[in-house]
């Protein structure tokens, strides 16, 4: 991997990491077609570790409240009254279908499911599903109103986020629009929901990042911290962007803007632009 590469696949994942169209199809994508190879899974799993560092700077009021409190109520029932003890539970819970789906099928994640045909597909499939949670979603409950079923509805929707082209974003919102959230309330859980995910699927694909491959894009040690930071960067902007949007916007942007791009990749690879 050369330096131009690392930088561009940073700035590529810290755009799209928060945004619900799937940062590592887009990496996916991006890798393959301007540079001929696929920078791997390892590669995007450690610069979301970046891109988290950024929800945990913007979100450290949050975090540290539920932290706290999440610890008090082990030992005093008072507190687990509150609704902030069942907020932090419910992202204890709801991280818990992409640990474990991770771990079953880790060598399909790295392999097979990397298929360009399947991003295009799932950039497709989920943008619809997306437009019709916000069409059909009644979003009339905020933050005070969380439920166990989110967590555990969204958790499931974050795991089929293991197959580019689905977005951990994407999915998590459309579910929450499909449960009736509003949408700054699922795009802020989506952004709690993934804290303990990435962080541990980034840190255990640390290894993995390095091996040597004949199918992708190995970068140095150097290219892969400065590619993280760079990431968190950028993708602090685009938190902050992302919730002024969403209070007063649909998703439908993205929608349409999935849909097209998944078209694209489709119209690319039956031409042999890219090899799938």
């Amino acid at each position: 991997m050369s330096w131009l590469q690392a930088m561009v696949l940073a700035v590529v994942q810290g755009l799209t990491e928060f945004l619900p169209i799937s940062s590592s199809g887009h990496l996916r994508i991006v890798s393959e077609l301007f540079f001929g190879a696929d920078a791997g899974a390892s590669f995007t799993a450690v610069t979301q570790i970046g891109t988290e560092l950024a929800v945990v700077v913007f979100f450290a009021k949050d975090i540290v409240r539920l932290v706290a409190v999440w610890f008090r109520g082990l030992v005093d029932a008072g507190v687990r009254r509150t609704q902030d003890y069942r907020l932090a539970w419910y992202v204890v819970v709801g991280s818990i279908p992409i640990g474990v789906l991770g771990l079953l099928f880790q060598d399909y994640i790295r392999s097979s499911l990397r298929s360009l045909w399947i991003t295009g597909a799932m950039l497709i499939v989920f943008g619809v599903l997306m437009g019709l949670a916000e069409r059909f979603g009644r979003q009339r409950r905020g933050q005070d109103r969380l439920q166990l079923r989110d967590g555990v509805v969204m958790g499931l929707a974050q795991s089929l986020a293991l197959v580019p082209g689905v977005s951990r974003s994407g999915g998590t919102i459309t579910a929450g629009l499909t449960l009736g959230l509003d949408r700054p309330t699922a795009v802020r859980f989506s952004f709690l929901l993934a804290i303990p995910a990435v962080f541990a699927a980034g840190l255990s694909e640390i290894p993995h990042v390095f091996e040597a491959s004949s199918h992708g894009l190995q970068p140095s040690a150097a290219q892969m911290v400065v590619a993280t930071v760079v990431a968190g960067l950028v993708g602090y902007a685009v938190i902050a962007w992302l919730l002024r949007f969403v209070q007063r916007h649909s998703v439908y942007l993205f929608v349409w803007y999935r849909i097209v791009l998944g078209l694209v990749v489709f119209g690319l690879l039956g031409f042999g632009v890219m090899q799938p």
